[in-house]
C-alpha cells in the first residue's frame, strides 16, 4: 500500500479517480493498493513566538531579538483532525512508502515535507511533479515518479525562506511596533512593495507640470505636427506665419515592420492583463485561474515561465486547433480551415524551470463555458486566446512618414497601413467580443505586454513636391503629466522588475519582490493592514503607510534584500550554498536591526498616535488574554477577554484600540441556532473566515441542519452569514 499526500481535497479527488482509489473514508480515499489523503494548504506551521517562552507573550524591546535555538512547529486546532488522519496513515503497517503530490514548487514542497517531519515519518518518499490535473498528465506523472531525495535542496530552500521571513517579520514588526506604540507589520516583501507605492505618491506630489505647445497644420485629409515648444509666444509666431500659407511635401519614407506574436502567459503577466481588461485584482485573477486548474481546464498557474518545453511541441497543433474551434468568437475557426501554427515563438527549454507557461488543457474545448462563473470564463478565454496568438503569424504593417515644408518650418505626419493582421486578427476578435458583451474598453496600461495597438490612421497617397494650398494652422496645447499611481497591473510589473539594477549585468539572480504565487497576497496584505487604500483602481498609501516607510531602515524597505535572498535561495536549491550559512546571515541581520534601532525617531511618533480616544493605538505592553488570531480588519492580534475583566468587555477583541473589531460569545446569531461562539469557533473564523456545523437549530422547523457560518467584516460592522452545500471547514489555499 502506498500513501499519496496532496495539498488540497480537490486535488486528492482528481488523483484518487485516476488511481482507482474511489472508496471515500474519513479524510482519505482508498483502493487498488493506494491511499490518497490531503492537507489544507499549510497544515503545519512555525509556532508563534510565545511557544519559545512566556516572556514573548508581551511585546517589549528587551525581549528582542527572538532567535529560536530549536525551531518549533504547530498544527492549528481547526486542522488537527486532518493532520491526525495523515499521521495515522503514515504509521499504518501496510503503508510501505509515500508519494508527495503537493503542488510542484517551493511552497508545495514545504507543505508536504513539514507534515512528513511533524509526523516523525521515516518511510521512503517519491515525488509527483506535474503541471496539469488532467487524467493523462496525472498518469504520466505516476509513471515517472522521482526519488524524494532529488528535492531535498528544494525543501532546504523553502525552509530557509520560511524561517527567514519569520525572523525578520516577527522581530521587525515587534521592534517598530514597540518603538512607535502601535502595530506596524513589517515584512521582507511587503515593506519594499509599500515603499514602491509611497515613493510613487511622493513623485506625484512633487511633480511640477509644465505646459507645451505644438504648432499643427491641417492639410484636409490629414494633419502634420511641428516641433514641440515650451514657449507659447514662439508657438503663436509659428502659427501666424504658417496659417493660410501653402505647404509642400518635402519627403515621403515608407518602412515595412512586423510585430512578433506575444509570449504565453506566466502568472504575473496574466494578472496584469486581467487587471487592464476586466479590472480584476491580482488576487482575484489568481483565485480564478487556480479554480480553472483544479477543474482541469488550464495548466499549473503559479509559474514564472512564458514558454513550453520541446517535448510539448508535437501535441501543439491538435491543442491549438481544438481550442480555436471552441472559442465563441472565432467563428468556428474561419469556416473550419486548418490552422497553420508556428511553435518557434513558444518553445524554449532553457526558459522553463519548475513549470511551463499557462495554457488551456485538452479538456478545455469540451467544457461548457457558459456554466463557468463569469470571472473564470473571462480568464480561460484570455488564456486560450493567448495560445492562439502566440503560435500565429507575425503582424505586418507599413509605416509612412511624410515631412512637409510650410513658410520655412517643417511639419511631420505619420500613418500606418496594415499589410497582414497575423496574430492580431484573433486578438482583435476577442477584444471585440468583450466590447459587444459588456461595453468593456481596453485601458491603457504600462505597454509592457500589450496585445492591442493604438494604430495610427493610414496617410493618403503622397508624393514628393505634392502641394497643399492655404493650409489652416493651429496650436495643440498640452502639459507634462506626473507619473500615474500604481494599479494592480503596474504594481505587479514594478514588483517583478524591482532590484533589476542591484546586480551586475549577467549575474545569475532571482530578482523581483516575491514570487508570481505570492505577489497578489502581498498587495492584499498591505491593504488589509491599513498601509494602502484602493481608490477605484489606484493604490494609494495612507498616512500610516507613508510614515512607516519613513522610519524603516533602507535594507528593510529596499528590494535589494529580497533580491539577495532569492539569489541565495536559488543557490541553496542548486546545492551551491549551505542552508546554515544563509540562516547565519539572517540572524546577524536581525541582531543588527534590533541593536541599531533602540529608540524612535521623535518627529514621527505623533504620526502613529490614535486619531481619537487617546492612548496608544497598538498592542505593545498592554495586558491582554491569549491571542487567537489576526484581526480581519487590521491584522493586529485578536485576544480572549482576560479573567476578571469588566463584564461589558467583548469576549474576543482586537488589541488595536483604533480598530474596534470585537465578537461576543453569546451573540444573537449563534444563540438563535443554539450555539455559542466559543474560543475554538472564534479561532477558526479568524483563521479561515468560515466554520462548518452539522447541527444548527432552525427556529422555523425546530429541526437541525448543516451549513457553513461565514464571518464577514466591513469597515464598521461584524456580520455572520450562512453558506449551504459545503462541508469544507476552511478556505482552499
Amino acid at each position: 500500500m502506498r500513501l499519496v499526500i496532496c495539498e488540497k481535497p480537490s486535488v486528492a479527488q482528481s488523483i484518487s479517480a485516476v488511481l482507482n482509489a474511489k472508496k471515500r473514508r474519513d479524510g482519505f480515499f482508498e483502493g487498488d493498493s493506494w491511499l490518497v489523503s490531503w492537507c489544507y494548504g499549510h497544515l503545519v506551521e512555525l509556532a508563534p513566538a510565545d511557544a519559545y517562552g512566556e516572556q514573548f507573550k508581551r511585546w517589549a524591546y528587551e525581549t528582542l531579538p527572538i532567535l529560536p535555538d530549536v525551531w518549533q512547529y504547530r498544527v492549528s486546532a481547526d486542522k488537527q483532525k486532518q493532520f491526525d488522519v495523515l499521521r495515522s496513515l503514515m504509521k499504518r503497517a501496510d503503508v510501505k512508502s509515500l508519494v508527495l503530490a503537493t503542488d510542484a514548487g517551493r511552497e508545495g514542497e514545504l507543505i508536504g515535507r513539514l507534515v512528513y517531519e511533524q509526523a516523525s515519518c521515516t518511510k521512503p518518499i517519491q515525488r509527483l511533479w506535474i503541471s496539469s490535473l488532467e487524467d493523462s498528465a496525472i498518469r504520466r506523472g505516476f509513471d515517472s515518479l522521482r526519488p524524494g531525495a532529488d528535492f531535498d535542496n528544494l525543501y532546504k530552500a523553502a525552509l530557509c525562506r520560511s524561517k527567514a521571513d519569520y525572523l525578520v517579520g516577527i522581530n521587525a514588526t515587534r521592534l517598530f511596533s514597540v518603538l512607535y506604540g502601535c502595530t506596524l507589520n513589517v515584512g521582507r516583501v511587503q515593506s519594499p512593495t509599500l515603499a514602491l507605492i509611497v515613493n510613487r505618491e511622493a513623485a506625484i506630489n512633487n511633480f511640477v507640470s509644465e505646459p507645451f505647445y505644438t504648432p499643427m497644420i491641417d492639410c484636409g485629409a490629414f494633419t502634420a505636427s511641428g516641433d514641440k515648444l515650451t514657449d507659447a509666444v514662439t508657438a503663436e509666431a509659428v502659427r501666424a506665419k504658417t496659417d493660410g500659407q501653402d505647404a509642400v511635401v518635402v519627403s515621403v519614407e515608407k518602412q515595412q515592420k512586423t510585430t512578433a506574436p506575444p509570449k504565453l502567459y506566466d502568472l504575473t503577466t496574466l494578472q496584469r492583463e486581467a487587471n487592464k481588461l476586466f479590472g480584476f485584482t491580482a488576487q482575484q485573477t489568481l483565485d480564478y485561474v487556480q479554480a480553472l486548474y483544479e477543474k482541469k481546464l488550464c495548466s499549473y498557474p503559479r509559474t514564472d515561465s512564458r514558454y513550453l518545453t520541446s517535448d510539448m511541441a508535437k501535441g501543439l497543433p491538435v491543442l491549438v486547433q481544438t481550442v480555436a474551434d471552441a472559442l465563441p468568437f472565432s467563428g468556428g475557426n474561419n469556416g473550419g480551415k486548418k490552422l497553420a501554427i508556428n511553435p518557434m515563438f513558444v518553445v524554449k527549454d532553457s526558459a522553463v524551470s519548475d513549470h511551463h507557461a499557462i495554457i488551456p488543457t485538452t479538456a478545455m474545448p469540451n467544457a461548457d463555458l457558459s456554466s463557468l462563473p463569469s470571472g473564470e470564463r473571462d480568464i480561460l478565454l484570455m488564456i486560450a486566446t493567448r495560445l492562439l496568438c502566440a503560435v500565429g503569424k507575425k503582424h505586418s504593417y507599413e509605416v509612412a512618414t511624410a515631412v512637409l515644408g510650410c513658410a520655412g518650418y517643417a511639419f511631420t505626419a505619420k500613418g500606418k497601413t496594415v499589410l497582414d493582421d497575423g496574430w492580431k486578427a484573433i486578438d482583435s476578435a476577442f477584444r471585440a467580443s468583450l466590447k459587444t458583451k459588456s461595453g468593456n474598453k481596453d485601458e491603457e496600461g504600462d505597454g509592457s505586454d500589450a496585445c492591442g495597438s493604438g494604430d495610427d490612421a493610414a496617410l493618403p497617397k503622397l508624393s514628393k513636391n505634392q502641394p497643399f494650398t492655404s493650409v489652416t494652422a493651429f496650436i495643440k496645447e498640452g502639459k507634462t503629466s506626473p507619473p500615474a499611481r500604481y494599479n494592480d497591473a503596474t504594481l505587479l510589473t514594478a514588483m517583478e522588475n524591482a532590484g533589476a539594477g542591484d546586480f551586475p549585468e549577467g549575474a545569475e539572480t532571482r530578482r523581483g519582490l516575491g514570487t508570481p504565487a505570492t505577489r497578489a497576497a502581498t498587495i492584499e496584505k498591505i491593504i488589509k493592514t491599513g498601509f494602502v487604500e484602493r481608490q477605484k483602481k489606484s493604490l494609494v498609501p495612507t498616512a500610516k503607510g507613508t510614515a512607516l516607510i519613513a522610519v524603516l531602515p533602507e535594507d528593510i524597505k529596499s528590494p535589494l534584500l529580497t533580491a539577495e535572498w532569492e539569489q541565495k535561495l536559488h543557490l541553496i536549491q542548486s546545492g551551491q550554498l549551505a542552508d546554515s550559512a544563509f540562516m547565519d546571515g539572517i540572524e546577524s541581520l536581525t541582531k543588527g536591526l534590533v541593536a541599531i534601532h533602540s529608540a524612535p525617531l521623535p518627529e514621527y511618533v505623533a504620526l502613529f498616535a490614535t486619531p481619537a480616544g487617546g492612548g496608544s493605538a497598538g498592542t505593545v505592553g498592554q495586558n491582554h488574554g491569549d491571542a487567537i488570531g489576526a484581526c480581519p480588519r487590521c491584522t493586529s492580534p485578536v485576544v480572549v477577554k482576560p479573567k476578571g475583566s469588566k463584564a461589558n468587555l467583548p469576549d474576543y477583541y482586537c488589541t488595536n484600540r483604533a480598530c474596534k473589531f470585537a465578537m461576543w460569545r453569546d451573540n444573537r446569531f449563534f444563540a438563535a441556532k443554539k450555539k455559542k461562539l466559543d474560543k475554538k469557533t472564534a479561532t477558526a473564523l479568524l483563521k479561515e473566515g468560515r466554520v462548518f456545523f452539522s447541527d444548527l437549530y432552525s427556529e422555523k422547523t425546530g429541526k437541525t441542519y448543516a451549513a457553513t457560518i461565514l464571518l464577514e467584516v466591513t469597515a464598521d460592522k461584524v456580520n455572520f452569514n450562512l453558506l449551504f452545500g459545503s462541508n469544507d471547514t476552511g478556505k482552499t489555499n
